[in-house]
């Protein structure tokens, strides 16, 4: 039961990571790793697949609550949202290999819904970027 609860730990960590609270899933995954009491690729799946996860309900948020910008409790301003979506349009889904960058990722995975990245190449770029963080990330802590 504690071997469950500790990757649901990480899952959760990484998933809510990837959303605009300041949590820290490098933190989780580094003490995990220097325990050396797990599986490093089980860690590298887990951690990842919350990650991805996490930038994906980013992306259908941006999709599908851009038709409320207009309300008033809408979260982002209209100039702000302007000036993030000129920021994707010029350097495109290519920039989403940024996405496992602290500050602008996430909110670069949101844009991409609001300027409706296609599904399969959001979730491929995404993908490369988070796994390959947490790849280097690894490789630092252990060797």
């Amino acid at each position: 039961m504690i071997e469950l609860s500790v990757y649901a730990g990480l899952f959760f960590v990484a998933l809510l990571s990837a959303s605009i609270l300041p949590l820290q899933s490098e933190a989780v995954l580094v003490g995990l790793l220097l325990s050396e009491t797990h599986p490093v690729w089980l860690l590298l799946a887990v951690a990842s697949t919350g990650n991805v996860l996490g930038s994906l309900v980013n992306w259908y948020l941006g999709k599908y609550l851009q038709h409320f910008q207009h309300r008033r409790w809408f979260p982002v301003k209209p100039d702000q949202l302007d000036k993030a979506s000129r920021w994707y349009q010029k350097y495109g889904k290519w920039s989403l290999l940024l996405s496992w960058v602290p500050i602008i990722g996430d909110p670069l995975t949101v844009i991409a819904g609001v300027l409706r990245e296609p599904f399969v190449p959001f979730l491929l770029l995404v993908t490369v970027a988070k796994v390959s963080r947490y790849l280097v990330l690894a490789g630092i802590t252990l060797y």
